[in-house]
């Protein structure tokens, strides 16, 4: 699972931790983009004492499309078969990989989606869903695709799911990056699955 950090020294080590135990089999990727906080350090810590979790550091914040990018080329280097993608803030939760993981079983891409049914949104006012469902409505009618949750970071791709969009020539970035990368799974005639989570705001950090 690739992991994205920017000051997240309060959340990274619950976070990780909660996805070792909820999956023991799963290596980690923490992608951190010089964060003042020491979130850097704190991930070196981790992979020091674990094999299964690993530090990709680098020098400036360039967007979360960046990050993502260079953890699946890391990921894609290092042999993986399965690569993932989850925010650091503990609003993807680490309990619910295992739903992903049976539906790549029939699929090129999964994505844990808020907006299927049995998916829900914890803490967000009003305003905040609102935005959300409408951006998604929009990119399902500007694109022509059928996906809910286009703008979804908790992800699983196969290897040759990543290997067959042509990651080389990836631009985009933030949230776009997410749906960029759904469309291009699609338009390359893969299956694209959603799966039902509970996307929990940050608390802490």
């Amino acid at each position: 699972m690739v992991v994205p950090t920017y000051n997240e020294a309060a959340n990274l080590g619950w976070v990780v931790g909660r996805l070792r135990r909820a999956e023991p089999g799963v290596e980690v990727l923490v992608v951190d983009d010089g964060s003042p906080d020491g979130t850097g350090a704190l991930a070196d810590e981790l992979a020091a004492g674990d094999e299964r979790v690993h530090v990709l550091h680098r020098t400036s914040k360039e967007g979360l499309g960046a990050a993502y990018l260079a953890g699946f080329g890391w990921a894609l280097e290092q042999g993986f078969d399965v690569i993932g993608e989850m925010d650091a803030d503990g609003s993807h939760q680490p309990e619910e990989l295992g739903r992903l993981l049976v539906a790549l079983r029939d699929a090129d891409l999964v994505i844990g989606s808020r907006y299927v049914p049995g998916g829900s949104v914890v803490n967000w006012p009003l305003s905040r869903q609102v935005l959300s469902r409408g951006g998604n409505l929009y990119v399902r009618l500007l694109l022509g695709i059928g996906i809910r949750d286009a703008t979804a970071g908790f992800r699983l791709f196969r290897r040759a799911t990543l290997e067959k969009v042509d990651l080389g020539s990836v631009e985009s970035a933030g949230y776009v990056f997410q749906t960029d990368l759904a469309t291009r799974t699609l338009r390359a005639g893969l299956v694209v699955r959603e799966v039902p989570i509970e996307f929990v705001e940050r608390v802490r950090g």
